[in-house]
């Protein structure tokens, strides 16, 4: 799963006015054999968006057409559950890269900022202006900028901080994982470890 740097986003939203959202809801155990990242979008929220008749559900947001984005809105306490990275996998290969509610679990946060997935929490007031804003025209942005670590809803201006841990971000602006950040430090600790052992 390739990250990409994440600076400035702009985008419209897809709203998902649901609490207590767990992983097993955003990818069912079923579908979690495969070793590889790639292609657990296809079944982000597979149980709501299909019928028990394997028929697509209608009513479910991500098969409504006029709803696109790479934004996730949803309800208080988002990603509770099972430790599973699987489902912020499934969000990231759908296309989503950022998701706002007013609480997120601490490992699905942590999975998140692990894979690039931005997870923004504001509070229940502001999050529910944003999704009555959505749900009335699906046309409405968010900016999210990153460095500045700012939501802004665009066509009202109403705008919010959020925090994020400082090595996380670097990480994201950077497009990096773990691995990728100490890749990209080698030269450093090799230079360290040159003058230590010189030192002795």
């Amino acid at each position: 799963m390739t990250k990409v740097k994440f600076d400035i986003l702009e985008t419209t939203c897809v709203p998902l006015p649901l609490e207590n959202i767990d992983t097993d809801q955003i990818i069912p155990a079923r579908f979690l054999s495969a070793t590889s990242r790639e292609g657990f979008g296809d079944n982000l929220f597979r149980d709501w968006k299909y019928l028990k008749t394997g028929e697509l559900n209608r009513e479910f947001v991500l098969n409504d057409p006029e709803y696109s984005g790479k934004v996730l809105v949803s309800g208080k306490n988002f990603g509770s559950g099972s430790s599973r990275e699987h489902a912020v996998w499934a969000i990231y290969d759908y296309g989503f890269r950022a998701v706002v509610s007013s609480f997120f679990a601490d490992i699905f946060k942590n999975n998140s900022l692990n894979n690039g997935l931005l997870p923004i929490v504001v509070s229940d007031q502001f999050l529910q202006r944003l999704l009555d804003l959505v749900q009335k025209d699906y046309t409405t942005k968010v900016r999210i900028d990153l460095e500045k670590q700012t939501l802004t809803i665009v066509p009202t201006g109403d705008s919010v901080s959020f925090d994020i841990n400082p090595y996380k971000k670097e990480c994201l602006l950077n497009g990096l994982d773990d691995i990728d950040f100490l890749l990209n430090m080698k030269n450093l600790i090799e230079d360290y470890e040159t003058h230590k052992s010189i030192a002795k």
